[in-house]
């Protein structure tokens, strides 16, 4: 964790008070309009002096509006803010669960080959899946109980580091039904695209429809988009083709958990 005051993540676990300010907040935007500083009170366990305090200070900075008495409506900045911090979070409670809890737990992986409990295993990422075997490898382990090949095998006591490169996320941009839908997009540069990849995904009908016209039936519809985010991050390069209002929020989305992605405008002239 950087320590650095623009560091969303930072900023909210320096202090209790950075905590209470962003639980007030989501507080307010799910009673809203009509916000109840006791009950608020009595779930943050501060007074209702101190809540009164923080939501002045909300609006001060913009982040709250006040519509009335009692009543208030967070403001698009203050949406943001909360958007902000919850990634923050959200990538933080990555990190514990990949990086420092698997020092302590039991994994789960596909045995390359026949094993036997308490073999010292080498372990490593093939085709977005965790492998366990007896060739060395720059992350080690040793297997719980004995497994045969390609059956899931208990690898504890996990050292070093896993070799493991990020997927490439291809972003597809094609157009809503009104602007032409899946009449509009050019399928040669959507097959040429979708070719190489591991996973498709799409997001909106017209995205689907477009890929059953290159006879391809995507991997992901229904959470797709995070779907690939998780696919790219176990290895797999992924292409999403989404209609165009949702493309933005993806883009940001991609930029808040630091992923390599490749935009192509798929929209016919």
């Amino acid at each position: 964790m950087t320590q650095d005051d623009k560091d969303p993540l930072y900023s909210i676990l320096r202090s209790k008070r950075e905590v209470s300010r962003l639980q007030i907040l989501v507080e307010v935007a799910e009673h809203q309009p009509a916000v109840r500083q006791q009950e608020i009170a009595v779930k943050l366990g501060v007074t209702p002096q101190a809540i009164s305090e923080y939501i002045r200070e909300l609006v001060d900075e913009g982040k709250v509006s006040a519509i009335g008495r009692g009543n208030y409506e967070v403001t698009k900045a203050g949406i943001e803010w909360v958007l902000s911090n919850a990634e923050a979070l959200e990538s933080y409670a990555r990190h514990i669960r990949r990086d420092i809890i698997q020092q302590v737990s039991v994994w789960a992986a596909i045995a390359a080959e026949d094993l036997h409990a308490g073999d010292e295993v080498g372990v490593f990422m093939k085709d977005g899946f965790l492998y366990a075997g007896k060739t060395r490898q720059a992350a080690t382990g040793s297997v719980i109980a004995d497994a045969k090949k390609d059956e899931d095998v208990g690898v504890a006591r996990l050292n070093g580091i896993i070799e493991h490169h990020e997927g490439v996320i291809h972003v597809c941009k094609v157009p809503r039904i009104q602007h032409g839908g899946a009449r509009k997009v050019q399928l040669p540069k959507l097959r040429e695209v979708i070719h190489p990849v591991g996973m498709v995904a799409a997001v909106g009908l017209e995205a689907f429809i477009a890929l059953k016209r290159v006879g391809r039936k995507p991997d992901m519809f229904f959470g797709a988009r995070e779907g690939v985010i998780e696919a790219a991050f176990h290895g797999i390069d992924c292409a999403i083709v989404i209609v165009d209002e949702e493309f933005t929020d993806f883009l940001k989305r991609l930029e808040s958990v630091e992923l390599a992605y490749v935009i192509h405008d798929l929209i016919a002239p």
